[in-house]
């Protein structure tokens, strides 16, 4: 899909998933270097013109999160200043999106913050996946596109459970949006953990809501981070009669303690995506599969580009 009024760029975040959406578009990848000055200041310098292109610019901001974001706003504004007809960020993972709302009389919405920064770099629309909060749309004021990573996860599903006898479950009242559509697509029941928080990062699941007897419990997320809840829900889970355990989320955080509980859990497998790069340690487990968007981000960005219908991807 070469385009002369179409350039991709990307910052330090996710440098493989970048090379795959360019691989499936067969496009050249911008030219751009970033540096860090001895002070820990961030410098870019766009090697190309991009003036009256129409850009794309990939970046999760996901850990270390701040620097991300700020690398993030400082290449939208180089963009926006070489002239760029339009900039769309592409934000497979969305950092702060945890922080929605104010759960206390003087705490910040970060979330919020976050997206008016984009916006006031240079940003003048936002491809995103998987949104912890889909009213996170509403705090960008310029259009938003939430991508779903539901297609690719139930592929890999319905090609490991054949003959089905699943049962998805939502880790909480939240999520029971997000497990009824995962069980219509895979025509399964749906079960719902009861769960209440003591203490910060803290998961007590007392009930299991449904039947999950003699069936794989397939428990689904938009995030995994410390694994707190979903190893709790998983021996939950088993006591009541699951067979096998798994856990699928669109974005694998995994920070803190993830890795041992995990790799120390009933869990039998645990699917994320590529929205946010794995460590070393993290790619060795064997419990830990990542299934690749980049062609989904790669089919949104050239719909995107070329005015066609993003809505058909998810039909």
């Amino acid at each position: 899909m070469e385009s002369k009024h179409m350039k991709i760029f990307s910052g330090m975040s996710n440098h493989p998933l970048f090379e795959d959406v360019c691989d499936y578009l067969d496009v050249s990848p911008g030219q751009m270097e970033i540096t860090r000055f001895s002070d820990g200041e961030i410098f870019v310098d766009i090697r190309e013109s991009v003036r009256g292109s129409n850009v794309f610019l990939i970046q999760s901001t996901c850990p270390p999160v701040n620097e991300n974001i700020m690398e993030l706003l400082v290449i939208t504004d180089a963009l926006k200043r070489a002239s760029a007809r339009s900039i769309t960020a592409v934000i497979p993972y969305y950092g702060y999106a945890r922080q929605d709302r104010k759960v206390q009389p003087r705490a910040p919405i970060s979330a919020k913050l976050a997206a008016d920064l984009i916006v006031v770099a240079g940003a003048s629309k936002i491809v995103t996946m998987d949104l912890h909060a889909g009213q996170i749309q509403g705090f960008f004021d310029v259009p938003v596109t939430h991508l779903y990573a539901t297609p690719v996860i139930i592929n890999h599903l319905r090609e490991k459970y054949p003959n089905g006898e699943l049962v998805i479950v939502s880790p909480d009242a939240g999520g029971v949006e997000r497990a009824t559509e995962f069980a219509d697509r895979t025509h399964s029941e749906i079960a719902i953990c009861y769960k209440r928080r003591p203490a910060p990062n803290v998961a007590q699941i007392s009930n299991i809501i449904g039947d999950v007897e003699d069936k794989h419990a397939v428990i689904v997320d938009d995030l995994v981070d410390t694994a707190g809840t979903a190893t709790e829900a998983a021996r939950v889970l088993l006591s009541k009669g699951a067979k096998s355990v798994s856990l699928c989320c669109t974005h694998g955080v995994l920070s803190g303690p993830a890795l041992d509980r995990i790799n120390n859990s009933d869990i039998d497998e645990v699917i994320i995506t590529n929205t946010i790069p794995q460590q070393e340690n993290q790619k060795k487990s064997e419990k830990i599969t990542v299934l690749s968007i980049a062609d989904l981000i790669g089919e949104a960005i050239r719909r995107t580009a070329l005015g066609e219908s993003i809505s058909a991807l998810f039909t």
